[in-house]
């Protein structure tokens, strides 16, 4: 009989945001999977959890993701763990999920605590539509390329920012983007919580001016600006691009898209215009 394997969320910080079932699992659990197995131990303990536990990080997950799946292939019950939050989210774990999904084996999420999820819901930015991209690119044009390319995004970006990189990338967003809204959400759930808000110069020169900056960071952009609606009369629209060498029922075609018109309303104010 297969066994099981269950992706448990974790505390970001504070040791209390665990869920019961998180707590249950953990106990019932044949054996614990972790990044690293010290880190887990503190929650363990907090908690008189005896579970056995086993590293499973980014240097060893491609050769133990096999020996693990093999294991619960025999009936054991594994618990995933990340160092904080929730396993796979810019965390190793996916090859363990793949090996067991080829195996026939169940895998069940145990959902919590979520660094990017929880800033997000106290940054101040819309929520309505996000998209999350782990950690930013070390290189700098690496780095400045991605962000160029998310320019027109309209939704609400997040990224998680090494401490000793968050003033370059506070830079780079800033030549990249303009001045968008920023959020710098630090040490989340922890003594030392804070968040920072305003453009990325603004924030920037916040924490500049201490004298180093320390903990995890959640970074979050607010969405771009929506173009101010075009008002020039249809046909002054169609004729520009026309004399621009676009072939007038194009140019209608393109105009019509622009203005959430059908064609035929652009091609009927153009002809009754003209």
């Amino acid at each position: 009989m297969s066994g099981v394997l269950r992706l448990v969320a974790t505390p970001i910080g504070n040791l209390e945001d665990i869920t019961y079932r998180a707590v249950r699992v953990l106990r019932e659990a044949d054996l614990i999977a972790c990044e690293d197995t010290r880190q887990t131990r503190k929650l363990l303990d907090r908690y008189g959890i005896q579970t056995p536990t086993i590293s499973y990080h980014e240097h060893n997950e491609a050769s133990r993701a096999g020996d693990l799946a093999a294991r619960m292939t025999g009936g054991a019950s594994i618990a995933l763990v990340s160092d904080a939050g929730m396993p796979l989210v810019s965390d190793p774990g996916y090859r363990l999920v793949r090996a067991a999904i080829d195996a026939g084996i169940a895998v069940e999420p145990v959902p919590g605590p979520s660094a990017s999820l929880a800033a997000l819901a106290a940054s101040g930015l819309a929520t309505d539509a996000f998209r999350f991209g782990g950690f930013l690119p070390h290189k700098t044009s690496q780095r400045r390329k991605l962000l160029e390319s998310l320019a027109g995004e309209p939704d609400t970006l997040i990224f998680y920012e090494a401490p000793h990189r968050i003033l370059a990338a506070l830079e780079a967003i800033e030549q990249a983007l303009g001045p968008r809204p920023v959020v710098v959400a630090r040490e989340l759930t922890k003594i030392h919580e804070e968040f920072l808000r305003g453009t990325a110069s603004e924030v920037r020169a916040q924490l500049a001016a201490r004298a180093t900056v320390k903990g995890e960071i959640t970074l979050l952009i607010g969405k771009a600006a929506a173009p101010a609606p075009d008002d020039t009369p249809l046909r002054e629209a169609v004729g520009k691009l026309v004399r621009a060498g676009v072939a007038k029922m194009e140019a209608i075609k393109q105009v019509a898209r622009q203005r959430g018109l059908s064609k035929r309303e652009v091609y009927g104010a153009v002809a009754r215009d003209g």
